[in-house]
C-alpha cells in the first residue's frame, strides 16, 4: 500500500512539470488579459539583414568639422565647471 502511494505521489509530482500553471482552471487568467494567440510565437528572423542604406555615408571633411565643434562644446563645458568648482571652494 505504501509503495502504491509513493507511486501516485511521484507521478502526480512528475506530471505537474507538464502542464503550466496559467492553464489551470484554479489560478486561472485575469478578466482584463489579452487573449493567447492560437499558434505560439515564431522564431526572430536571425540571418534576414536589413536592406541597404540609400543614403552616402558622411565624407571625412563633414566628419572633421562636427567632431571639432564637439571638441570644442566640451571643452568650454570643461572650463565653465571648473570655474564654478574653484569660485566654490
Amino acid at each position: 500500500m505504501l509503495a502504491l502511494a509513493a507511486l501516485l505521489l511521484s507521478a502526480l509530482a512528475l506530471s505537474g512539470c507538464a502542464t503550466s500553471i496559467a492553464d489551470m482552471p484554479l489560478a486561472g487568467t485575469p478578466a482584463d488579459a489579452p487573449a493567447r494567440p492560437k499558434e505560439p510565437g515564431a522564431y526572430l528572423p536571425v540571418n534576414d539583414l536589413p536592406p541597404d542604406r540609400e543614403d552616402s555615408t558622411m565624407d571625412p571633411k563633414q566628419r572633421a568639422k562636427i567632431q571639432a565643434e564637439l571638441v570644442a562644446a566640451r571643452d568650454r563645458q570643461a572650463s565653465s565647471t571648473a570655474g564654478k568648482d574653484t569660485a566654490a571652494k
